[in-house]
């Protein structure tokens, strides 16, 4: 069995949709397809919740019927048939009559949540009627039955697994299965989800819950780059990434692939190939756990960083001052990106500055505070590079003239992380495009 997830842009068109009908149709074993909402969507279901949240109810019903008029006039091109049609005009009316029956409802995180399943909810039942008015044969299996995370919003990969191994055996006699990406249950039962960019963790959850044979994530880009084609303007794929290398790269910055999408494969030595819904034919790039060869393969940027300096001569060499540092950070749940530090000073990043007034607050009594944002972590990945010769030298060449801010090196043997002041991102990308890679 092997799990393929299409993700918004992918599913956003009609015509679309009927691509990723002939893709997953090509393939003799089973297969359990997950989808994202139609691009665009989440983040009108946001819009919407966000108006809710603020008490503008008549903004919030603009928005909706906005929304309501692009599925009304998505479906017309989707089906052709008159039964299949009015089988998704059922579906797009009862999911319009929820959202707009929340308009009369006190907001709550509950509600939030319930508003931005919607998504995923009408892109698999759309998309089964479409396979039922083609006579493909399917299953749609509600990731509300099985997709669940624990008190700590983490995922509960046993019981997932357990749960859809029962139900993939009371259907056996099925080969393809629909479900949604991004939605599940919490602890307490209720609608919740894997936050944005979940659509990649649910397939690679799936993918690790039923031992498949690989991981396909479909999108709009063939395969990793070594650099980020937004940016620069010569840019290669990528063949092949351990999942150590694509965990570095996914979690600086490779939009291609969400950070979280490469624990459960590799837990499970699952492959993961990430693949072209516009060329099908590319080659794309395939993650596994031998990286097949050494040296920089690809550089990742990661925006919106925040770097704290805490610079302290009487405190910083006393037993037990770091462990005072991070527990501020851990108070705060705010995860450290990076981290150095000298003789009296100590600097962190973080990329969420929902706590900052507080953390700043807190580290004061420590020694001075000093905090510049708006930086950029410029990662370096490949296998081995740490242990390479030269890759310091090539690097640093290439980036001459660029004020580098921190530096991590030998943490981890497959990255080096540099933090730049954000204005000066794209000139280093594309200087480092030149003196490392020679494009």
């Amino acid at each position: 069995m092997k799990v393929m997830k299409f993700g918004g842009t992918s599913v956003g068109r009609p015509e679309r949709m009927h691509q990723v009908a002939q893709l997953i149709t090509q393939t003799d074993e089973p297969v359990i397809v997950v989808l994202s909402a139609l691009s665009g969507t989440t983040n009108a279901l946001v819009s919407i919740s966000d108006s809710l949240a603020a008490g503008d109810r008549e903004a919030a019903k603009q928005k909706i019927d906005a929304l309501h008029t692009h599925y009304s006039n998505f479906i017309t091109i989707l089906v052709e048939k008159e039964e299949f049609v009015n089988k998704a005009i059922a579906i797009v009316e009862e999911h319009f009559e929820f959202l707009n029956i929340i308009l009369r409802i006190s907001f709550s995180e509950a509600l939030n949540k319930d508003i931005l399943a919607q998504g995923e909810l009408m892109s698999t039942k759309l998309f089964s009627v479409y396979l039922e008015e083609k006579g493909i044969d399917h299953l749609l299996l509600p990731a509300l039955e099985f997709m669940s995370i624990d008190a700590n919003e983490e995922p509960q990969l046993n019981t997932i697994s357990n749960k859809l191994k029962v139900l993939l055996q009371q259907h056996r006699n099925k080969k393809l299965f629909i479900t949604q990406g991004y939605i599940c249950r919490n602890a307490r039962g209720e609608v919740d989800n894997l936050k944005r960019g979940g659509s990649d963790y649910t397939a690679s959850l799936i993918a690790a819950a039923v031992n498949a044979s690989v991981c396909e994530i479909w999108t709009d880009i063939d395969g990793m780059h070594n650099n980020d084609p937004r940016v620069v303007d010569k840019t290669m794929p990528i063949e092949i990434l351990s999942f150590d290398e694509a965990a570095e790269l996914a979690y600086f910055g490779a939009k291609i692939l969400h950070p979280t999408c490469i624990w459960p494969a590799q837990q499970t030595n699952v492959p993961v190939k990430l693949l072209n819904t516009m060329q099908p034919q590319a080659k794309g790039t395939t993650i596994a756990e031998d990286a097949k060869s050494v040296g920089i393969k690809a550089v990742a940027a990661k925006d919106g960083i925040i770097a704290i300096n805490i610079k302290s001569s009487r405190m910083l060499l006393a037993y037990g001052f770091l462990r005072k540092v991070f527990e501020v950070f851990e108070k705060y749940r705010t995860p450290i990106d990076m981290i150095t530090t000298s003789e009296v000073a100590v600097s962190v990043t973080i990329d969420n500055a929902a706590h900052l007034d507080e953390v700043k607050k807190e580290l004061e009594p420590f020694g001075t505070v000093e905090v510049d944002l708006d930086q950029t972590i410029v990662s370096i990945v490949g296998n081995e590079i740490a242990e390479t010769p030269e890759v310091l030298k090539k690097l640093f060449d290439a980036i001459s003239g660029i004020p580098v801010r921190m530096v991590s090196y030998g943490g981890s043997k497959h990255n080096i992380s540099l933090l730049v002041p954000a204005a000066f991102k794209k000139q280093m990308l594309q200087q480092i495009n030149k003196g490392v890679f020679g494009l």
